[in-house]
């Protein structure tokens, strides 16, 4: 398998909410920043297939999928393509533990051994420092080992140890830190979690999550483990990071198995979309679906500093700062897979990302965010802003830059046009405004607002630019 550039798609999935706040005219243009950013970067950085949404309180503003699911196959990634989301499995475990907690069946501060008399299996470092308790859990701060006594990491295998296997083995573990002194991040943590799930309720893990929180959610796509059933359907194919000669290999079917609770699951974008609004009606106090709003007003809240005050987590849930806004979530890595859900609750934003290769998740539902929360917020407030200058469109495209400077693409911004190179890691800072001056004639619009160098679009026959000049220098247009 050698590189691959797949062409962009005529045509993406349009937004799927409608009204004002998605036909502000700031929210479209920000949205087509996003996918033609979005298809730049899956390009580039040579990924098969991604999918994305973008919520706003109860509406998706956009969802849809970009490359494909299976290079092979070459069938097209969208919003309903299922993925592994790894990690963001511990989402679920966390809110059945806390819906038990609301039932009276569970506490926080219950030693982890009242619910699962094998635990005592585990060798402590320091016995009398205290209690590992459900809390620890989920807060990461439980001093347990990473992962359970098993390779299941190790390719080509990626053999994933039955719940049988884990508790046999937990014997052979011991602790790595008194309970409640750092932060270790451990799958083996939220695996037991969802052990509790089970030996609270009463029934098996699987049929508790499903029948109190997917179900009734209606993530009718969502399950705690991989869809067998879907391999060559829906069920995205994963591939590796990329190799020094840039290639991506396929990585095996894998089930998480007794590691599912922690790592299991499998979704789509379209129903983490869903599981983020719940959290907004949740927390607006318009639902009591599954949880209490304290409950999850709990979880999203710090429950973990680290000594370095540098790690903050709550209950399941991560909990971050970037640019002095906070922000609450998870990701997820699995073979072949990486995905990230991430939610402002102040603002009711939410961004999905998925992909069937090994990438930075994070950035990229952190960038969606950064580029779609401005245009959002100024449409919720109900500020006006001009109609897009629909003449404006015979100059927007993909032009093809120097052999040292990728590809420029020309979008409509605010009340003109903007160049952002590609690819980049940061679309909305790498915007360039240009105001324009005269016919199919523009320049640059410095920070201070003063006006540099001349850009001039060559038109075509069909009255759409063909190439625009800049410095003097061609650049034809791609598409």
């Amino acid at each position: 398998m050698g590189l691959f550039l797949l062409p962009a798609p005529p045509s993406l999935l349009p937004a799927q909410a409608q009204g004002p706040v998605a036909d502000h005219p700031r929210v479209k243009q920000s949205l087509e920043l996003v996918k033609v950013w979005l298809e730049a970067q899956r390009a580039y950085n040579q990924i098969p297939g991604l999918s994305a949404a973008i919520v706003h309180d109860q509406n998706v503003i956009w969802s849809g999928g970009m490359g494909v699911t299976d290079l092979e196959r070459k069938t097209p990634a969208t919003a309903s393509t299922i993925y592994s989301i790894c990690s963001i499995s511990k989402l679920f475990t966390s809110v059945a533990l806390m819906k038990l907690r609301d039932e009276g069946k569970v506490r926080l501060d219950d030693p982890v051994g009242k619910h699962l008399a094998w635990f005592g299996k585990l060798k402590r470092l320091k016995p009398d420092a205290g209690e590992v308790t459900v809390e620890g859990l989920l807060t990461h701060a439980s001093g347990l080992p990473r992962e359970s006594d098993h390779p299941y990491w190790s390719a080509p295998d990626f053999a994933f140890p039955t719940r049988e296997e884990v508790i046999e083995r937990l014997g052979n573990q011991e602790s790595l830190y008194p309970a409640e002194t750092y932060f270790q991040y451990s799958n083996l943590g939220l695996t037991l979690a969802g052990e509790i799930v089970g030996a609270a309720s009463g029934v098996t893990y699987g049929d508790y999550v499903r029948q109190n929180i997917l179900q009734p959610l209606g993530l009718t796509s969502t399950s705690p483990e991989m869809p067998e059933a879907e391999k060559g359907k829906r069920l995205a194919t994963g591939y590796s990071s990329l190799t020094r000669n840039g290639n991506r290999t396929t990585t095996p079917f894998f089930q998480a198995r007794g590691i599912a609770p922690a790592a299991g699951y499998a979704s789509t974008v379209e129903d983490l979309a869903r599981f983020a609004s719940w959290q907004f009606r949740v927390l607006a106090g318009t639902s009591n679906e599954v949880l209490r709003q304290a409950s999850l007003r709990e979880m999203h809240r710090v429950h973990w500093v680290d000594p370095d005050f540098e790690t903050t987590w709550g209950l399941g849930f991560a909990v971050w700062r970037n640019t002095n806004q906070t922000f609450v979530g998870h990701g997820g890595s699995c073979p072949g897979y990486r995905t990230q859900l991430l939610l402002r609750p102040e603002d009711k934003i939410a961004t999905v990302f998925a992909s069937n290769a090994m990438v930075n998740s994070g950035l990229y539902a952190q960038e969606m965010y950064d580029v779609m929360a401005p245009a959002l917020t100024q449409a919720v407030k109900g500020t006006a802003a001009k109609p897009i200058d629909t003449t404006l469109y015979a100059y927007t495209g993909t032009y093809s830059g120097q052999p040292w400077s990728g590809e420029t693409a020309v979008i409509t911004w605010e009340e003109g046009l903007a160049m952002l190179n590609l690819p980049n890691n940061d679309p909305l800072g790498g915007l360039t405004k240009l105001r324009k001056t005269g016919e199919h004639t523009f320049r640059r619009v410095r920070k201070d607002n003063e006006l540099g160098e001349t850009i001039t679009f060559e038109m075509g026959p069909d009255g759409k630019a063909v190439r625009y000049v800049q410095h003097g220098n061609r650049s034809p247009r791609v598409w």
